[in-house]
């Protein structure tokens, strides 16, 4: 059985990566994936095991920890933060998986798996396991995985199963990825360096004991980071990349103000008084922002401790701080890129690559604006399907 070998903290391990992640942040955007020699040192850092069970070598981290060492990275370079986010939300399948199959997918201490969750493949049963085909789209960090893993609608004897609610059955199936086929699709604004391209299965056979139900399922693993929500836990991720780079960017922005100047003035912006009411209105929306999240964060955990069951208005409550916090996220960079006038516009300045990158993470399914609709009839009290909560 794989044995973690490096029991360091996951954040300070996160800090000491941060000059190599901002020296070479236009590498990977011009590359369009991390470089398999940073996925490397990040593996061995330990990044990458946050949330895997200890018992297949993982650190089996709190959600807090988890944030905070996505936040850390993303604070330098936001596809790196996201690249690790999307391999420890992955890890969460060897909590569903059959034990003999997990023990060996995280038989290397320092492998990284991926995978998208969105049914967007087919499981056709067979005998001991179902028979794959499908093409996953955003398959971030697809590049530098071992093991991949796509949604799939089920289907038996010609027709879609379907759950006695109606919905179509699913499941995720997780496959070596040398069985895939990685796509170049990924020619995107923002988050250039996830790598996020589609991937490809044509006809595989994936047993039973490596096809996991993260909605309707149980986790095999009985810790209680495995009753904490899995949509709750890829909105935390998604979030945590967007609160480290808006803090990425009030940094930037807070050396650009001290040393600039502009055309024609004696002042350099920090001196200006304009520039001084907007950066402490956007510093005060980060930290008030962070402490909702870590707030709802704590108070999930604490009932994920010490209870079977987490209420619906709980998780609807964390996914209404992620959805916040990103998009709060991406007003700051965009206030931020606009105060830094010209300079902000060139490549060379990371005030651009960090408002792009955070308008990108508005995008993702967890933290788009129907999220609001979802946490809404909730607030409301409306009758709501809770599945993807």
């Amino acid at each position: 059985m794989a044995e973690h070998t490096d029991k360091t903290d996951p954040v300070a391990a996160a800090r000491g990566l941060l000059p190599e992640l901002a020296a070479r942040a236009s590498e990977m955007d011009a590359a369009r994936r991390l470089p398999a020699d940073l996925a490397r040192t990040m593996a061995e850092a330990g990044v990458f095991q946050l949330v895997t069970p200890k018992r297949f070598g993982g650190l089996e981290a709190s959600p807090r920890v988890f944030v905070e060492t996505v936040e850390t990275l993303s604070t330098a370079n936001a596809s790196a933060g996201w690249c690790c986010m999307i391999a420890n939300t992955s890890a969460l399948n060897a909590a569903y998986m059959a034990p003999e199959e997990a023990e060996a997918v995280f038989d290397d201490p320092h492998v990284i798996t991926g995978g998208v969750f969105a049914p967007m493949g087919r499981a056709t049963v067979e005998e001991g396991g179902y028979r794959v085909t499908g093409r996953w789209q955003w398959g971030s960090g697809s590049a530098n995985c071992a093991w991949l893993g796509g949604g799939c609608t089920v289907w038996e004897n010609g027709e879609m199963r379907r759950l006695p609610s109606g919905a179509p059955d699913t499941l995720m199936a997780i496959f070596p990825a040398a069985e895939a086929t990685l796509l170049d699709t990924w020619h995107v604004m923002g988050l250039k360096g996830t790598g996020s391209g589609d991937i490809e299965v044509k006809d595989i056979f994936v047993p039973e004991g490596r096809c996991v139900r993260l909605t309707g399922g149980n986790p095999r693993e009985t810790g209680a980071l495995y009753k904490f929500p899995a949509f709750g836990f890829l909105s935390l991720g998604v979030c945590a990349v967007a609160l480290g780079n808006a803090r990425g960017s009030l940094d930037t922005f807070a050396a650009l103000a001290t040393a600039k100047k502009n055309q024609g003035s004696a002042k350099t912006l920090a001196e200006r008084q304009t520039v001084q009411t907007a950066f402490a209105q956007a510093e005060a929306s980060w930290r008030a922002a962070r402490a909702l999240l870590f707030a709802e964060i704590d108070r999930v955990w604490e009932i994920a401790q010490t209870a079977d069951d987490i209420p619906m208005e709980a998780r609807a409550d964390l996914r209404l701080a992620c959805t916040h916090v990103t998009r709060m996220g991406a007003d700051i960079c965009r206030t931020l890129y606009e105060l830094g006038g010209g300079v902000a516009l060139f490549e060379t300045s990371p005030l651009q690559r960090q408002f792009r990158d955070a308008q990108a993470a508005t995008q993702h399914i967890v933290t788009a604006p129907a999220t609001w609709e979802l946490t809404g009839r909730i607030l409301f009290g409306l009758p709501t399907d809770g599945a993807m909560v």
